[in-house]
């Protein structure tokens, strides 16, 4: 009987606001920058940049469009990167997202 059962791992389901903020990371150590640069640059506490860099928050566009200027990486550029990265969960499992 063990042997027709399958062990199946628990799959985290994928969260949009994890991949924004996992590419809002991504850019900002790209430019060498702080949390602390960043946020006052987009006029955001650096405690809620943080918790968006960490999928902790769901960031508003007009936050996005904030930081992304403080960044200055176009919204459409970040949001093409979460897309592909969505994509690449999807076809291949959460384990392709780092590499998307």
């Amino acid at each position: 009987m063990q042997s027709n059962q399958r062990s199946e791992a628990i799959v985290k389901p994928l969260l949009l606001r994890e991949l924004i903020g996992q590419t809002l990371r991504e850019q900002r150590f790209a430019q060498g920058r702080t949390l602390r640069e960043v946020s006052m640059s987009a006029r955001v506490s650096l405690g809620y940049l943080s918790e968006v860099e960490r999928g902790q928050k769901e960031a508003s566009s007009d936050l996005l469009t904030a930081i992304c200027g403080a960044l200055g990486v176009p919204l459409s550029t970040v949001l093409r990167t979460v897309s592909e990265k969505s994509l690449a969960a999807e076809l291949g499992g959460p384990d392709r997202v780092a590499a998307a």
